[in-house]
């Protein structure tokens, strides 16, 4: 009996994983989409930074560059806050970024600087937001990943170890309790007989 209740216990546990498994790739398939757009979207601002950051850089000189990025350091001060939210038992970042302006005005000159840093200034803003927004959505990828493998890996333990042997040790049982069962048969029928004789 108690083998049995195990058996079916596992069973429904084995259903319900796979329910479970059916929701993740349902989010995944959700979140793909802004996956991938989010990464491209990324990859060509990144090809336009790069560009803008090796141009300043040739028209400034590396000390020039230095310096000027150290004093626009001061001007800008990132505010960001990192919550988690579980969805189908998967912990999900949610991602708050800000970036808070102390000054308005530029740290540095017009007369020695590259007309190229104005671009790449703003350029750098969207940059952070943008990988930020794809580093939030490469997590939910990945940990949604991680517990598909996980409840994936739980299903094979049930469905190849834990139902068959259940199932084994409860065919086993029902063959030894036939077998008394017919040994009691039989020594019923002998002791019978040999009463009756």
């Amino acid at each position: 009996m108690s083998l049995t209740k195990k058996l079916n216990f596992a069973e429904k546990g084995e259903n319900f994983l796979k329910f479970k498994l059916e929701q993740i790739i349902i989010e995944v398939k959700q979140n793909w989409k802004n996956y991938v757009s989010h990464r491209e979207k990324f990859i060509e601002l990144y090809k336009d930074t790069m560009i803008k950051l090796n141009n300043t850089y040739k028209d400034m000189g590396k000390r020039n560059y230095i310096l000027i990025s150290k004093l626009s350091s001061i001007q800008f001060t990132p505010k960001i806050n990192v919550r988690y939210s579980k969805k189908i038992g998967t912990l999900i970042p949610v991602i708050d970024y800000e970036l808070i302006r102390e000054e308005f005005l530029p740290a540095y000159s017009f007369e020695n600087t590259s007309y190229y840093l104005d671009d790449l200034i703003v350029v750098l803003i969207e940059f952070f937001e943008k990988l930020i927004n794809l580093a939030m959505y490469e997590d939910i990828m990945l940990n949604l990943a991680k517990n598909y493998k996980k409840i994936n890996r739980r299903i094979l333990g049930l469905k190849n170890v834990i139902i068959p042997q259940l199932v084994y040790d409860i065919k086993k049982i029902k063959d030894i309790l036939e077998e008394n069962e017919r040994e009691n048969y039989v020594r019923l029928k002998n002791t019978k007989d040999l009463i009756n004789r």
